[in-house]
Order: C-alpha cells, then structure tokens, then sequence
C-alpha cells in the first residue's frame, strides 16, 4: 500500500472510531462506505476490516468507560445473550423476507427512532414487577465530568429492550450494521439509560459479536492485512479520543449527534 492510501486508511478509521466510541456503534456504519467509496476495497474485505475496527474500539472504549463506571455491566451482558440469540436466527429471517425489504423496513425504523429521539420523547413506563422501595440489580450511577453531578438511573421497560436487542443481533448479520444503532435508541428511549451510559453499554457489548464473526472471514480469506492494521491502528486511537469526547460533551449534545447519524443511516439503507 503506498503512502497516499495508507494516510487516508489511517485518517478514516480515527474518524470511525472515534464516532464509533463515542456513540456505542463501533464505527462499522461509518468505516465501511469509506473503505468501499473512497479506497475502492471489495465489500469482503471493508466488512472484514470493519469488524477488527469494532473490536479495537469495544476493547479500548470499553476498558475506559468501565474505568469511569458509565458502562452498566450486567445490563450490557443480559442484552448481549439475547443479541447473539437474534443472530443466529439471522438464517430465518433471510429466508422469509429479501434484503432489499428489510433495508427499507429498518430505514423508515431508523428514521421514526431519529424523530423520536430528536423531540426526546421516552416511554419509559414502570414495569409491573420492578421493585419500587429498592434499587434493582441493574440500576446503575456514574458521575458526569461534563455536568458535573452524579447520575442515577434505573432500568425500566426491560422486556422491550431485550426484543429490540433481538432484533438488533438480527440485523448485524443480515445487512452488515452494528447492532449498537437500535439497542443505544432502545435503552434511551424505552428503558430510561442516560445516554451516555447506553453508548458506554453498547460500546462494551459490540466487541463480543464481532469476535464471533472475525473469526468467520478469517478462515475465509478475506481479512487484508494492508487494510485492516492501518484501519485498526487509527480506529484504536480514535476510540480512545472518542471516549475522552464523551466526558466534555453533555448529554444532549451527544444525543443529537446520534439522531443525526441514525438519520443519515436510513438514508444509506434507502438508496442500497
């Protein structure tokens, strides 16, 4: 690769990852068009390098966070489980509807969840079994550096969360999008996460479905190693930027970044 590529290789995955870790979406969703439009890489091989990039991000974003104590632990690992079981019902859903419907379907969901988020509407009803005297295990506080207070928070709506984040594992594989655009909309919205602890929760969930797959297109042949270690390595410190982003930004201001950015995916999906 010579210097010219490589530059840009590098350039493009900070950018990714540090929107990937700031918002909780790995940088897939951003890296790939890049890769494909602007370096001419084959699809294989941008997907390839795109789930090593959601690796570095998830490992480096999320060790941080945790530091921090903005990643709820056993909420990001519930929802996981159900994510990965929503993958491999990946096959199902292929069968019964053409990808072509389902991109439009999950973009004018991309886009009601935009406008949702945009007038910062929640439903974040109380759940009739959720213990009202008590924290819950799941509750979760962490203190904002950019607010300056102490945040605390329960999870409400849990049922519904786990079915978008079953939805969510779903779409990972069908039309190659981090799972992390519907379950960070889905904690804010329907459970009542602060946004800023569902982009550090998802951030900590989306490294363990894509080590799954890495292994997948490795044994496949169609990780390039040319692409994917400048990708990573600018990924990796773009990560790190992003998290550090994420402590100076206030909360409504990284939440329209994301309105904004799940706008701009639907629109993507639309004109696949």
């Amino acid at each position: 690769m010579s210097a010219c590529p490589l530059i840009l290789t590098i350039l493009g995955g900070v950018a990714a990852g540090t929107l990937g870790a700031l918002l909780g979406l790995g940088g897939g969703v951003f890296l790939i068009p890049f890769l494909v439009l602007v370096l001419n890489v084959p699809m294989h091989q941008a997907i390839a390098t795109s789930i090593v990039a959601v690796i570095a991000t998830s490992s480096a974003g999320a060790a941080m966070n945790v530091e921090r104590g903005t990643v709820n632990i056993r909420l990001g690992m519930l929802l996981e489980i159900v994510t990965v079981l929503g993958a491999l019902a990946g096959g199902v859903t292929a069968s019964v509807l053409r990808g072509e419907v389902l991109a439009k379907i999950f973009a004018a969901l991309l886009l009601v969840i935009s406008g949702t988020m945009a007038v910062n509407r929640r439903f974040t009803s109380v759940h009739p079994y959720e213990p009202r005297g008590e924290r819950s295990r799941l509750a979760g506080e962490y203190y904002d550096e950019a607010a300056r207070e102490t945040v605390s928070y329960r999870v409400r709506n849990l049922p519904a969360t786990m079915a978008v984040s079953f939805v969510a594992g779903n779409i990972s594989g069908l039309l190659g999008l981090g799972g992390g655009i519907f379950k960070v909309p889905a904690m804010y919205l329907l459970s009542g996460i602060p946004m800023k602890a569902a982009a550090a929760t998802s951030n900590f969930m989306i490294g363990v479905t894509a080590a799954a797959g890495a292994f997948i297109y490795l044994s496949e042949g169609h990780l390039n190693v040319l692409v994917a270690a400048p990708a990573g390595l600018g990924v990796l410190a773009g990560s790190m930027l992003g998290v550090r982003l994420s402590r100076v930004l206030r909360a409504e201001s990284l939440k329209m970044v994301f309105v904004v950015v799940l706008a701009l995916a639907a629109f993507q999906l639309l004109i696949r």
